[in-house]
């Protein structure tokens, strides 16, 4: 039978969104047990019995495992398996003073080549954090943060930059989560933000960078009794 034009069209939009689909959900909700803890650093992950929870067979299951392993939140360890990833102190801050570097660079590309759009954009999700930073949604509150962090690293323009950054940030979300769980150290983060916001909005390149070094200073400051 022939296939048309159109129905090559159907078939494309079909079959690869439920696969990715499968694998998002996968990948989201198990980085999601690693960030708050469920799975321990250190912990052994048990293929049989973390599929049988999530409701999945081996094979997407390894799939997600290994997308989570190119972020660094775990190892493949020959003979154990899946095992999440512990990082030292001086991981951290090694990767934090980079990441300092890559976002006070985006921002001030930010600062000049991001559209009114864009920026708008940026309001919006900041103002949905904010939301759920008033009702107490850990999780939710530190997705948004994190968005909020690639978003400006991504209207740098930089397509490398924004790359980079999303590799550094990914092997530190863990860390960055349990940073936040006292509530003066949360606060302050949150008190950060509404001045990077404020920033962008003005273009003002040299406060936005200011703020976000102090930003990402009070960062080490508040992961590190927790490493």
């Amino acid at each position: 039978m022939d296939v048309t034009s159109e129905d090559r069209g159907t078939l494309a939009k079909v079959v690869p969104v439920s696969r990715r689909t499968l694998h998002d959900d996968l990948v989201g909700q198990i980085r999601d047990l690693i960030v708050e803890g469920e799975l321990a650093p250190e912990t052994r992950i048990h293929e049989g019995q973390l599929g049988q929870a999530l409701g999945v067979s081996r094979t997407p299951l390894r799939e997600a495992l290994k997308f989570l392993a190119s972020e660094g939140l775990i190892e493949l360890v020959p003979g154990r398996g899946a095992v999440v990833r512990r990082l030292t102190p001086r991981d951290v801050r090694d990767m934090m003073d980079v990441l300092a570097a890559l976002e006070t660079t985006a921002a001030r590309l930010a600062c000049r080549r991001a559209t009114e759009a864009e920026i708008g954009a940026l309001r919006r999700l900041h103002d949905e954090m904010m939301g759920f930073y008033a009702s107490r949604q850990r999780l939710e509150y530190y997705k948004r943060n994190q968005a909020i962090h690639a978003a400006i690293a991504a209207l740098s323009g930089n397509a490398f930059l924004a790359a980079t950054h999303e590799g550094i940030q990914s092997r530190l979300r863990r860390i960055r989560f349990v940073g936040n769980e006292e509530p003066g150290r949360w606060a302050g983060a949150v008190a950060e933000h509404e001045e990077m916001i404020a920033a962008l909005e003005a273009r003002d390149a040299d406060r936005l960078v200011e703020v976000i070094a102090r930003h990402l200073d009070a960062t080490w400051d508040r992961v590190q009794d927790v490493l």
